[in-house]
């Protein structure tokens, strides 16, 4: 019995650790600078992002082509974008900090979205001046 609590209770924190760990990592990528030809393909021109911008973002990342092989989609941040918009509608009249939450990583998810699709540019541009200098 005690090694069945113990377990449990050792695999939630494994759980916990990995949640924040992928936490930092989509932030992390999300503080990269993006480049005025990303937000001006994404018709924001005043660099501010907000949480409804994510969907526009990701059909911009499926739109802009990818030379290397790789994942295309945003697999994971689309999941927690989802989550976090349930979040804020469902408890959002309770709380005004959920809300305000809600918003946050919201922008967050469209900041990550903004940043894989520069990475995407830079590294096809990358790869177009390899196959010039050939």
């Amino acid at each position: 019995m005690f090694a069945a609590m113990l377990f449990t209770i050792a695999m939630l924190a494994l759980c916990q650790f990995a949640l924040f760990y992928w936490r930092a990592v989509v932030a992390g990528v999300a503080s990269q600078p993006v480049s005025e030809r990303v937000l001006e393909a994404a018709h924001l021109e005043s660099g501010e992002f907000c949480g409804a911008d994510f969907q526009k973002l990701v059909t911009l990342l499926g739109m802009t082509p990818a030379l290397k092989s790789g994942n295309s989609k945003m697999g994971l941040v689309g999941v927690y974008y989802r989550f976090v918009q349930n979040m804020g509608a469902a408890f959002g009249k309770m709380s005004p900090a959920v809300v305000s939450w809600s918003e946050r990583e919201s922008v967050l998810c469209a900041r990550y979205a903004a940043a894989q699709i520069e990475r995407r540019l830079q590294s096809n541009l990358a790869q177009a001046e390899a196959i010039r200098s050939c």
